[in-house]
């Protein structure tokens, strides 16, 4: 059974079969399934051995993944069990370091506030010191 057969004994073109999806489709499906042979015992469909190969790729994918998941975990544990035994892992007063560390950046955070704070205080400042400035030339170009 094929699409140019159906398309044949149906008396239509064989694109109208593939404009047709569910048609195309169920050309496919009959085409796969073994001729019916009563008496004979099971029998093992060509839909069947595919789904079996799509289930044991599908497997062989899983289990791939997995052994990289294990090898990258035993790499990194070794890593770990080596820098540690060596000598050259983190200096042992590190959460000592991170709080330093965490001290001076709230340090800067307070500086860059207090700068801006002194910023707009010296702008109002220079405001203020202009319009003094020009309140006095203005009262030295009356009395002059």
């Amino acid at each position: 059974m094929s699409v140019s057969a159906v398309a044949r004994s149906a008396g239509v073109d064989r694109t109208f079969l593939y404009r047709h999806p569910d048609l195309l489709a169920r050309v496919h499906t009959l085409a796969t399934e073994p001729p019916p042979d009563a008496g004979r015992g099971p029998t093992v469909s060509r839909a069947s051995l595919q789904a079996d190969l799509l289930a044991a790729n599908a497997r062989g994918a899983r289990l791939t993944e997995r052994i990289r998941q294990l090898e990258q975990r035993l790499s990194e544990a070794l890593g770990q069990q080596i820098w540690e035994s060596t000598g050259i892992g983190p200096p042992m007063d590190i959460d000592r370091l991170q709080a330093r560390v965490t001290e001076l950046e709230q340090q800067n955070v307070d500086l860059r506030l207090r700068l801006e704070e002194t910023d707009d205080e010296l702008s109002a400042a220079r405001a203020a010191n202009r319009e003094l400035t020009k309140t006095i030339n203005q009262e030295h170009g009356k009395t002059s």
